[in-house]
């Protein structure tokens, strides 16, 4: 298992149990509104799908000609829509956060050092605003893949933490660190090197 596969496969994990606790609760429970900027929980569990979404949707071109994560990345679903969740719906949600995790899996199992090191783009939104009236503290035209796929686990750990915030308040048990997954590496079983050593010697944000 290489670091890459290492981290998708506790996003996982943690998404499965955190879905596992969630899909406990009532459905008026996950819709009410909690005071977070997102809302309720399962706009919360929308919006994490939602980011895991885009930012591999972005890896697409750059992994074309890897046919291996090119055919994972094919399964990505739809982005959910917005708006309130019958049960039928957070069902749907479900399977496809399942659907998605597991494209990252497939994806990040296929990922060699070349790989990790290939620039994204991003500029995604129409170009970079800030580039034109400060270029010294734009963020770069594109970053490596390896730092792209560390966004991946902050967004992904970020929003599972606002969740566990609202659990807490709730007074409800939970545990989606996903931390297990590492235990489940084999030694010495790390076709690529780091991602932190990795986009530490590609990054400058200058």
């Amino acid at each position: 298992m290489n670091d890459a596969e290492m981290y998708a496969r506790y996003n996982q994990e943690a998404n499965k149990a955190l879905m596992r606790i969630l899909d406990g609760l009532s459905n008026d429970e996950r819709e009410m509104d909690r005071g977070s900027y997102f809302g309720s929980l399962s706009e919360l569990a929308r919006h994490g799908m939602s980011g895991t979404c885009f930012l591999l949707g972005i890896l697409k071109e750059a992994l074309a000609e890897n046919a291996a994560a090119a055919e994972a990345l094919a399964g990505l679903p739809a982005w959910p829509e917005k708006g309130p969740l019958d049960e039928a719906g957070w069902k749907k949600l479900g399977r496809d956060l399942a659907a998605a995790d597991a494209a990252y899996v497939g994806m990040a199992r296929a990922l060699g050092d070349g790989d990790l090191r290939l620039p994204i783009k991003i500029d995604w939104n129409g170009g970079n605003p800030r580039r034109k009236r400060r270029p010294e503290s734009a963020a770069p035209e594109s970053v490596p893949l390896s730092f792209m796929l560390g966004q991946l686990t902050v967004h992904g750990a970020h929003h599972r933490g606002q969740i566990s915030q609202i659990l807490d308040e709730m007074k409800i048990e939970h545990d989606f660190s996903g931390m297990g997954i590492a235990l489940k590496s084999p030694a010495g079983a790390t076709p690529c090197r780091s991602m932190k050593a990795s986009a530490r010697s590609r990054l400058s944000l200058g």
